[in-house]
């Protein structure tokens, strides 16, 4: 995101797609009735379980947690069993996918974290605080939380963060990974500046940003405190930054909220990776599973052209455009959001054993 507020067979495999389909679209059902509805009335950041820690490669202790279907009135998952895995974007958390996690309760083993120097999460040395080792911690999260088969579903950095997985463990996709989303996100060719001031032209950046983006990093407490005062100011920006159609209040809060608790040293620190991002030519191990892409068409954080290329350079990909929604579609359209990962859960558990 940006500164608070401102500062995405054969036969027999055949009968076996069909047959998750049909158990996905029962499912489905289900939770129309039941989860989603929850889901609007659970307090945001209400949803949480027990506190795990998974160790990344670099000693940082990443905050980690997993909804098991059988503590949420569902049957026991076995190893067998697909897991979902969800990374959050830049300068949110784990909370951002509130609505994703009352539609999967009791219904698919899920597991959520923190990335490294967000929410509950570890701080990390600027050193790394980069999209290669967001992909190493990715990879990290699978090895100690997943048993079996998974789906990775990453936001805006955290699609960044399903990408370089993919560039640096092609291994895993198709064997360990058997299905991606990718959520207002993109490989490449970002103004970073979109990312950091939005309200700037499109194309301002470069040194000139660069250089601001240090100097007010040496002074991040002045700017944490200036953000604190401009709190009524930011929610209008978190408004009109973050969603594409009007949503209710407490979604604007929320949304603000998350991006308020993450020190500007923090976003300072991750600045860089997105002003050179370039992995556009590493997409292949996606094209190996069921892949979704979704974005907003008013995004103006990651543009829908990032999604649409994502999609033509990613085969077999299916795009969905949410029309008139920004970057936080994973809220704004959350019930469209979820349909779609049902849809993809449902083709990934067609995919076979390990």
């Amino acid at each position: 995101m940006s500164i608070k507020g401102r500062i995405f067979g054969t036969v027999v495999g055949a009968a076996g797609l069909a047959a998750a389909a049909g158990a996905v679209g029962i499912a489905r059902q289900n939770r129309i009735i039941g989860n989603r509805v929850a889901g609007e009335e659970v307090a945001f950041g209400a949803l949480h379980s027990p506190r795990r820690v998974v160790v990344a490669d670099d000693a940082i202790d990443l905050h980690v947690e997993i909804d098991e279907p059988e503590d949420f009135g569902g049957v026991p998952a076995t190893d067998d069993d697909l897991t979902v895995v969800f990374v959050h974007g830049y300068s949110l958390n784990l909370d951002s996918w509130h609505f994703q996690r009352a539609a999967y309760r009791g219904q698919v083993r899920t597991v959520f974290y923190d990335q490294r120097s967000h929410g509950r999460s570890a701080r990390s040395d600027e050193e790394h605080c980069t999209i290669e080792q967001l992909g190493h911690d990715l990879r990290r999260v699978i090895e100690h939380t997943v048993p079996g088969r998974c789906v990775v579903v990453g936001h805006s950095m955290g699609g960044m963060s399903v990408i370089s997985l993919a560039e640096q463990h092609p291994e895993l996709f198709g064997d360990k990974v058997v299905g991606a989303a990718l959520i207002s996100t993109t490989a490449g060719g970002l103004d970073a500046g979109r990312i950091l001031f939005p309200m700037l032209p499109l194309g301002l950046g470069g040194r000139f940003l660069g250089r601001a983006v240090r100097t007010l990093d040496r002074g991040h407490r002045v700017v944490d405190l200036a953000r604190s005062w401009g709190h009524a100011v930011a929610d209008v920006v978190t408004d009109r930054y973050a969603f594409g159609d009007d949503v209710p209040a407490a979604m604007v809060e929320f949304v603000y909220s998350m991006l308020d608790a993450t020190p500007f040293a923090v976003v300072a620190d991750f600045y860089p990776a997105f002003a050179s991002l370039d992995h556009f030519d590493h997409l292949e191990p996606l094209g190996r599973v069921p892949t979704a892409i979704i974005c907003g068409t008013e995004d103006k954080i990651t543009s829908i052209g990032h999604s649409r290329k994502l999609h033509s350079r990613i085969p077999g990909s299916s795009l969905l455009e949410c029309e008139g929604a920004g970057h936080m579609v994973l809220l704004e359209r959350h019930k469209q959001v979820t349909a779609e990962l049902d849809d993809l859960i449902s083709l990934a558990q067609g995919q076979g054993p390990l």
